[in-house]
């Protein structure tokens, strides 16, 4: 049986042992993530006795309910011990039927009798680094291969989001308009107050060139951004610092790229060679939620 709860209905401990015991664990639906994310806009879907759970994040306008995954949370979906097609395909018939859908993102563990739509993301299992280099393309490998002048001018440093805040206003490229760069910069400044938020940046001649977004947990680090000085891309900044946070963490970490829809930034992921795992989603247009606006949500 599954049942739909409002945010203050949640039993956060219940939710939290499904999550954390879950085949399909994501860092991204952890309560505190989403939070922000969402600014606590998310409800619940429960099966049984949170055997399974489906956050479910919304906006409103109008004072309707439209369900979109947030900013920078890429894959929710369905958490439970073991994926199961049968209690999926139920969550995906209630969801469908309850709610008016923009878009929504499960998870790559997440399977269905449906065919549903699905998006590219690219990860790095934990391996032994010096295997994992050497897959890297050879493209990266030589971008890898920086000039003595640039290695005895340069240098990787952790830096508080206050100090890269104007760095990385003015080189983010997934904005769609000033107000939406806003609403990215509030999140990590939020994020980063919450200790889930590690910004590194590549230094050349005392000057930022390239920052990198991280969440990292126990398990996962994970790629909120990158940000590059367009002047400066020749210098290989950017390939430089993600090969340094995998260097660090590899061995004991997945490393998430996180999946990007801009060509340019796909090619430049897949030169370190990491596994294609695609993940299903749900998107209507704006002109096909019209049509259904009077959809119970």
């Amino acid at each position: 049986m599954i049942r739909r709860l409002k945010y203050n209905e949640i039993d956060f401990e219940k939710y939290t042992n499904c999550l954390e015991n879950s085949e399909q664990r994501k860092y991204s639906a952890t309560k505190d993530f989403l939070d922000i994310t969402s600014e606590k806009k998310w409800e619940l879907l429960v099966y049984n006795d949170y055997e399974a759970v489906m956050p479910v994040p919304y906006i409103k306008k109008l004072g309707l309910k439209f369900i979109i995954n947030p900013k920078l949370c890429q894959q929710l979906g369905i958490f439970s011990k073991k994926d199961d097609v049968f209690i999926n395909d139920q969550f995906l018939d209630f969801f469908e039927n309850k709610y008016r859908i923009w878009y929504y993102a499960f998870n790559d563990s997440n399977q269905f009798t449906q065919t549903l739509k699905r998006r590219k993301n690219y990860l790095i299992n934990p391996e032994n680094y010096e295997l994992v280099r050497q897959r890297y393309s050879p493209k990266r490998k030589r971008k890898l291969r920086l000039d003595t002048e640039i290695l005895e001018n340069s240098e990787i440093q952790k830096i508080n989001f206050k100090d890269a805040e104007n760095f990385i206003t003015e080189n983010s490229l997934g904005a769609k308009d000033e107000n939406d760069k806003k609403k990215f910069m509030k999140i990590f400044s939020e994020l980063e107050k919450a200790k889930l938020l590690e910004i590194v940046v590549f230094i050349y001649r005392k000057k930022i060139i390239n920052a990198l977004a991280l969440y990292s947990n126990e398990s996962t680090v994970a790629l909120l951004g990158t940000f590059n000085d367009k002047k400066s891309v020749k210098l290989s900044g950017s390939s430089f610092l993600i090969d340094y946070i995998i260097s660090k963490n590899i061995d004991s970490k997945t490393f998430d790229f996180e999946g990007s829809e801009i060509p340019s930034i796909e090619e430049f992921f897949t030169g370190f060679r990491p596994i294609l795992k695609t993940y299903p989603v749900l998107s209507n247009s704006k002109k096909d939620l019209l049509k259904n606006i009077l959809k119970i949500g």
